[in-house]
């Protein structure tokens, strides 16, 4: 192999480094062929390595690592300790989501002092919120402020241009007929002037002005997220509950969170705090898009102004056929739509690729956003205008 190409020339420029990397890399089990021994922090990075993918820890015949951390959580904390005194918090957090979903660590994220250790991300939010129902009081709180820690730095990386964006498209969306000159919207204006084009001046003759209207106190358009809680989509519920708060502090949109499963819960009342929000959920269960969908239609009362955004991999336990039905029912009273298959960083999900065909069809775009793309695709869905799908496209 090239590894042992490599290992095995250390008569090159770095071969102690090559071998100290590739010791780390192989685990230090007899076949590594490295012959390297550690030291120091090296040693350290090691075990904490070897206590979560080592292959000599319980067992593991067929060559495949298992895992040495114990059932026990003050070893646990020890462990988390030590990684975040090794590796940097991006790893970290890799590491605490293969130690939660690789040995069954979920229930001591019930116990204070394991919390207290773990670096909090969304994952592990996800990971508490699941675990919500059944966590003792005496976690609760400590829970609370993990969770509160994640919104508070999601909120902070995404609400200012959230806010931006969002209220340029509201004030874009606003036009008057009359404009002052530095509320001309020139590129509109000479786009529905060109008939008036005079080749011998190169120039447009603009009879008629089309100007930004200035934002209003008032409502201008109505927001309505709803989102599938179950299992598969935990991350998007916690960026789409911090989301639903931003959106929810701008005075010129009205916006409403329902969350579903097979049944539905409306959590506008909640949205001054997303944390509330999140702990109102209940990740898991079934799935009935439709359901969901016909409680969102019963709150439109301004079809025009209203854009619903559908956050759900679209694996649909309900009526299908009454589903799409109600998609283009809402969509013809001229209500706007989009279907997102999941709101994270993690990329598209499994998801039902026909009925993601049947929303494309009907010309409600269904893709994956990441957070980052979401102000953008807000605002060309408040401005009526195509919505910005990344790469890939609409699903095939």
């Amino acid at each position: 192999m090239t590894a042992d190409i490599d290992i095995d020339n250390e008569s090159d420029t770095g071969g102690g480094e090559r071998l100290r990397r590739w010791r780390m890399v192989l685990g230090g089990a007899g076949a590594d062929g490295t012959g390297h021994t550690l030291s120091g922090t090296d040693a350290a990075m090691d075990s904490a390595l070897a206590a979560l993918y080592g292959a000599d820890r319980g067992g593991g015949r067929d060559g495949r690592r298992t895992a040495g951390l114990g059932a026990s959580a003050p070893s646990v904390a020890r462990w988390l300790g030590d990684i975040r005194t090794y590796f940097p918090s991006s790893v970290v957090q890799v590491m605490q989501r293969d130690a939660i979903d690789r040995l069954g660590l979920a229930s001591l994220l019930l116990e204070p002092e394991m919390l207290e250790a773990v670096e909090p991300d969304v994952h592990l939010v996800s990971t508490l919120l699941s675990l919500n129902k059944a966590m003792p009081e005496t976690t609760r709180e400590t829970a609370r402020a993990v969770v509160r820690k994640v919104v508070q730095d999601i909120e902070k990386r995404l609400a200012t241009r959230t806010r931006a964006t969002l209220t340029g498209a509201l004030d874009r969306s606003a036009r008057v007929s009359r404009p002052r000159h530095r509320d001309i919207d020139w590129d509109r204006t000479i786009r529905a002037n060109l008939k008036n084009y005079l080749p011998e001046r190169r120039t447009v003759v603009p009879e008629r002005l089309i100007g930004y209207g200035r934002a209003a106190q008032s409502v201008k358009k109505e927001v309505v997220l709803c989102i599938d809680q179950s299992g598969s989509m935990a991350a998007s519920v916690v960026y789409a509950s911090v989301f639903g708060a931003v959106l929810a502090s701008m005075r010129s949109l009205a916006t409403r969170l329902v969350v579903f499963d097979t049944a539905v819960a409306d959590l506008t009342d909640q949205l001054d705090d997303p944390v509330d929000v999140l702990f109102g959920t209940q990740l898991g269960g079934g799935t009935d898009i439709n359901r969901a969908l016909a409680y969102c239609q019963s709150k439109i009362t301004r079809p025009a102004d209203t854009v619903v955004v559908l956050i759900s991999d679209l694996y649909e336990g309900g009526i299908r056929d009454e589903m799409l039905k109600r998609v283009a029912a809402m969509k013809a009273s001229g209500v706007g739509f989009v279907a997102l298959l999941a709101l994270s960083d993690e990329g598209a999900p499994a998801y039902d690729r026909e009925h993601a065909a049947a929303l494309a069809a009907l010309g409600a775009p269904a893709f994956a956003c990441t957070p980052d793309l979401f102000p953008e695709v807000m605002a060309a869905a408040i401005e009526r205008r195509p919505i910005p799908v990344p790469d890939p496209e609409l699903p095939r």
